[in-house]
């Protein structure tokens, strides 16, 4: 069974919009995440960003993670690592 999911793009028939409602905003950026994390679009896109759009992206990724989850949380939710 692969370790990640990516079912939310798949099931939410909800409106994709920004600035209507917290919630619609919250649904429509797991949406765009979603979809931008394909693996045939980030194929395409990512040898097309520049040093500084890689670094930018990785970066702002990096700094939300760090915010905003705790170490066990990083360690279960991204990393995929069940021991944490």
């Amino acid at each position: 069974m692969p370790a990640h999911k990516h079912t939310m793009a798949d099931k939410y028939d909800g409106m994709v919009a920004f600035g209507l409602s917290r919630e619609i905003d919250e649904k429509s950026l797991m949406y765009y995440l979603q979809k931008f994390s394909d693996d045939d679009l980030l194929e395409a896109l990512v040898p097309r960003l520049s040093d500084d759009e890689l670094n930018r992206l990785f970066v702002l990724m990096s700094d939300l993670m760090r915010k905003h989850l705790s170490d066990s949380e990083y360690h279960r939710l991204f990393l995929k690592d069940p021991q944490k």
